[in-house]
């Protein structure tokens, strides 16, 4: 690939990924072991982590004053700043400030990239950037897994936060004095947009962010709960998602280019409909690592939701408009877990039925996708 953009993007893809799960391996220990914190804390911070998430909207009024890949790099330099800075802050306090800094670096980089990738890719390229994309997370995600197992014994969690943020940001400064831009590009429209014309898109965002909510919240808490998997045990799951995803995701985004996003997603929920059947009433342990493991597999095909949006949108509306879908996207993190969680204590069935309700409900949706004929 020649596009001096993919390049620019697969190294800050990266960047994020090692971030984000660097924050997650080391975050409950780091907590609890020097930081002293209860579950009433984590469950604060983790809700500090979203707050970002709905505050991408900000990104529309923040490229009036910085152009937007060099928004993408100064948000990988404060994910990296947040991450390193985090082993000095072990109290409550300091732990929901670096997380805020570092979930802001996260979100607004992910903004910037969908919104980047739709314009400098065309619609015949861009599934296939957005797979190989999740192909090297999923690459990233294991060698940050392996090196924090491997350095551990040797640094304290300080060193290793500074080690790892320091790695992060160091590509961001790499990358402020990279110019991968394309002055033939569309201009974007620099404000808040919303059409009517756009609303399925909307609402398929939507309703994927609240299923995924549920898989976040709740699939590994039943892995643990009802089966008893052990930390060993969902670390080699972990291992098992990310090697398999790195070889399957570009095949997901040729699969867009060749059947469609029509056909793609409405796979992909018709067979979630399945999974979160399965998940309420199997007793088998295997089997619910199974599901867990295609519950992974299938998150990757929203890909599809945004390369929609390439066909029908507008070109100038294709960096408020991720803005705002990212936003949406998250509005769901702001009252399901809470919510589930109160059911789970009726029954934990009830969690997973209302999901494969859910993709019902979006497997419906999404026969309403037509593809104009030039797109």
């Amino acid at each position: 690939m020649k596009n001096p953009m993919y390049l620019y993007l697969m190294v800050f893809t990266a960047c994020a990924t090692v971030g984000l799960q660097a924050w997650r391996t080391l975050f409950n220990n780091f907590a609890v072991e020097i930081g002293g914190l209860e579950g009433n804390h984590i469950g604060v911070i983790q809700s500090v982590r979203e707050i970002p998430g709905f505050m991408t909207l900000l990104v529309i009024y923040a490229i009036l004053v910085i152009r937007e890949h060099r928004l993408s790099a100064l948000s990988i330099l404060g994910l990296g700043f947040g991450l390193a800075i985090t082993g000095f802050f072990p109290s409550y306090l300091g732990l929901a400030m670096t997380t805020l800094i570092m979930s802001f670096g996260f979100h607004y980089y992910e903004t910037t990239n969908q919104s980047l990738t739709l314009q400098y890719f065309d619609k015949g390229t861009s599934p296939w950037v957005f797979g190989k994309q999740r192909s090297v997370a999923a690459a990233s995600s294991i060698a940050v897994g392996l090196g924090i197992w491997v350095l551990e014994p040797f640094l304290s969690y300080t060193q290793l936060y500074l080690l790892i943020g320091g790695l992060i940001m160091a590509a961001a400064v790499w990358g402020f004095f990279q110019d991968p831009t394309d002055k033939n590009l569309v201009a974007q429209h620099k404000k808040m947009i919303f059409r009517s014309k756009y609303w399925l898109f909307y609402f398929l965002t939507f309703m994927s962010g609240a299923r995924r909510q549920i898989f976040i919240a709740f699939a590994v808490f039943l892995l643990v709960k009802k089966f008893g998997y052990s930390v060993q045990e969902i670390t080699i799951l972990f291992v098992i998602n990310n090697v398999v995803n790195y070889f399957l995701s570009p095949m997901i985004g040729r699969a867009i280019i060749r059947y469609g996003e029509r056909k793609v997603l409405s796979l992909e929920y018709f067979s979630l409909i399945f999974i979160f059947v399965g998940y309420a009433i199997t007793d088998s342990k295997l089997v619910g690592a199974i599901l867990y493991i295609l519950d992974h597999i299938f998150f990757n095909f929203a890909i599809a939701i945004r390369t929609y949006f390439q066909k029908i949108g507008d070109p100038r509306d294709i960096a408020p408009s991720m803005a705002v879908s990212f936003t949406i996207n998250h509005i769901a993190a702001v009252f399901l877990p809470a919510l589930g969680g109160l059911v789970w204590m009726i029954d934990y069935r009830i969690v997973f039925i209302a999901g494969a309700v859910m993709s019902l409900i979006s497997l419906v949706a999404t026969q309403l996708i037509r593809i104009p004929r030039d797109g």
